[in-house]
């Protein structure tokens, strides 16, 4: 027990060898790793090299699209150059046009009406005074200054009157024409120029041969009656009390055919002798008979009665007494039958009539509603213009009397090429271009009016006929675009596509620069056309859908959704409201059946009581036969 442990020694061979073969381990892994580390650097080495490659790939993606610029830019700057003369020769030719262009005269304004009016009287003058002055010579010789005044002053006029014309402009396309060669080569061309031209022929040279005494060489004179009837027509579009105007305008004409008629009494009498017999005028060197006042006034009241034929007069006498009271009496009766049997010439004209009365009912309406003047003046230059155009015409209302071949054929040959100017109908089959032309409606807008506003639900599209429109901001000034003859927008609003950022609004405002003469196609009537025309619906809404996806204006992904609820709603409404009308045609296919079986009911039971009262009839004599056959068994 008492031994000495003695403390043990740590083997240092063993830690030797333990430490010799740990360093011998490390060198081993350090060899074994190095193997290891050769596939890393050659994987970073390509990883370098393919970066380097895409670095040089997007160099040269880079100075191609450079060089693509450059080629752009130098292909539009050789455009640019080439456009510059050609925008130099427009500003030239806008500059021409503008030269060219000078103060016209609207044929719708205030200053043509009043020009009208001043047109008039010469008019007036010449058509009551120079058969009176040719048939009174006390007329002529005593008021010989005074004539030659008036007469020299309607001829100025006149003259001012040409000149006033080759400054009237017209409307083309809806806007007013102020070229001035094409103003007078308008009027140049018309047969109202010759006619002035006729009226201005100087016959007055012809008082040198002739004397003083022959005013009725100034006849030409009466060629310009048409401007007193313009006058009288667009008075009476403008006056707010139109029959009133009528009938004095009645009792106008009636008075001047009285007048003439005087007048040719009195020469006529001249031409036989006065106071010959009691036909007729007296003697003249009567101081009664022979003022200048009693000669007008007795041709006045013998022309009266003669041509309203009330008679009383002293018959003829002569022959050609009797030819002249003839003529008169047949004049007398065309012309009073004309006029005061129909009311005047504009009864006559129908159309004319019922447009009147329309625009009569709109100014009473105004009037009693207290409307602005200028919205006032508008209305009426509205209707002017479609009078005047000859767009007054309702198609609906002059067809509607054809049958559904005919008014198809009219329809497309009037109509059938301005639709096939949109895009989305052009290839479309003929029997809907067919529907459609029929549901085309016209209208007409006033320069100014706006056809469509920016945020307005489309349930329309529109097809310019004839006009300008234009395409404006919100101020209504500034314009972006301007679209003419063929034109049409509204195309993809009535199409309702499903996707469609711009929905069913309008994104423009669009204002009518003149006249413009439209075609306007509903929704409901499109949609209408395209229940018996399904393969076509799809081909319109795939082209719609083309063209929203051409100017952005499309969202893929909620096209690629099911279909709208509100759509499906529509769908519903319609089927339920076909299903209400098979339930009223089967309920009166059975109110029918019913009535027919209680038709048969009645038949069977009268035939029935015919049967039971012939078979009454029959049974008595049943017993005798059995008799009879009892005997003879």
């Amino acid at each position: 027990m008492s031994a000495r442990v003695r403390p043990l020694d740590p083997p240092t061979t063993l830690l030797e060898e333990v430490g010799e073969v740990t360093v011998g381990n490390k060198e081993e892994m350090i060899e074994q790793k190095q193997p290891d580390l050769k596939p890393v650097v050659n994987s970073n080495n390509n990883n370098n090299n393919a970066e380097e490659e895409k670095k040089k790939k997007k160099k040269q993606k880079k100075e191609k699209k450079e060089k693509k610029e450059k080629k752009e830019k130098m292909e539009e700057e050789e455009k640019k150059k080439k456009k510059e003369p050609e925008e130099k020769a427009k500003e030239v030719n806008v500059k021409k046009e503008e030269l060219m262009e000078i103060y016209v005269v609207d044929p719708a304004g205030n200053m043509y009406y009043h020009w009208l009016f001043i047109i008039t009287c010469p008019v007036m003058y010449n058509w009551i005074f120079i058969i009176a002055r040719a048939c009174f010579e006390e007329l002529q010789e005593d008021y010989l200054i005074y004539w030659f005044l008036l007469d020299s002053g309607s001829d100025l006029v006149y003259l001012a009157d040409m000149m006033f014309r080759t400054r009237t402009g017209y409307l083309e396309q809806g806007l007013l024409v102020k070229d001035e060669k094409k103003l007078q080569n308008r009027y140049m061309e018309s047969i109202q120029f010759k006619l002035d031209l006729a009226s201005m022929v100087p016959t007055d040279i012809l008082y040198f041969y002739f004397g003083l005494n022959y005013p009725e060489i100034r006849m030409n004179k009466l060629l310009r009656v048409n401007r007193l009837f313009e006058f009288f027509q667009r008075t009476e579009t403008r006056t707010n009390f139109p029959n009133v105007f009528r009938i004095s305008n009645l009792v106008m004409y009636i008075v001047i055919i009285i007048h003439w008629n005087a007048c040719m009494y009195y020469s006529f009498s001249k031409a036989i002798g006065f106071g010959t017999d009691a036909f007729v005028y007296p003697d003249t060197t009567d101081p009664e008979f022979g003022r200048l006042v009693r000669k007008y006034a007795y041709s006045m009241y013998w022309s009266t009665l003669t041509l309203t034929t009330i008679g009383e007069t002293p018959p003829p006498i002569q022959n050609s007494e009797y030819f002249f009271v003839v003529t008169d009496f047949l004049v007398g009766v065309l012309i009073f039958a004309t006029i005061v049997g129909n009311v005047g010439s504009m009864i006559a004209n129908a159309a004319r009539a019922d447009f009147q009365a329309r625009i009569d009912a709109i100014k009473q309406y105004m009037s009693f509603q207290k409307v602005t003047k200028d919205l006032e003046k508008r209305v009426i230059k509205w209707f002017d213009f479609l009078w005047t155009n000859k767009k007054a015409v309702d198609e609906r209302e002059v067809l509607k009397y054809l049958p559904d071949k005919l008014r198809a054929e009219i329809a497309i040959n009037v109509h059938l090429d301005t639709l096939k100017k949109v895009r989305i109908f052009a290839d479309c089959e003929a029997g809907l271009l067919v529907e459609l032309v029929l549901k085309l409606q016209p209208q007409v807008y006033s320069p100014g009016d706006y056809i469509c506003k920016k945020g307005d639900i489309g349930r329309e599209m529109y097809i310019i006929k004839e006009g300008k429109l234009a395409v404006v901001a919100d101020d209504g000034v500034t314009q972006f675009v301007v679209l003419s003859d063929g034109s049409y927008f509204g195309e993809i609003s009535i199409l309702n596509i499903k996707g469609s950022r711009a929905g069913n609004r309008r994104t423009a405002n669009i204002r009518s620069i003149g006249y413009s003469d439209l075609f306007c196609l509903s929704k409901d009537d499109l949609m209408e056309a395209l229940t018996e025309y399904p393969d076509a619906k799809a081909m319109l809404e795939e082209k719609g859908r083309q063209i929203l996806m051409k100017d952005n204006l499309l969202d893929l992904e909620l096209a690629k959704q099911g279909p709208d609820p509100k759509d499906m709603e529509e769908k519903v409404f319609r089927i339920s409201s076909v299903m209400d009308e098979l339930q009223t045609r089967f309920a009166r296919l059975l109110a029918e059946q019913e009535a027919v079986q209680a038709k048969m009911k009645k038949r069977i039971t009268k035939l029935e009581k015919t049967i039971t009262t012939s078979s009454g009839e029959l049974q008595p004599e049943q017993p005798t036969l059995q008799k009879t056959e009892d005997a003879e068994k």
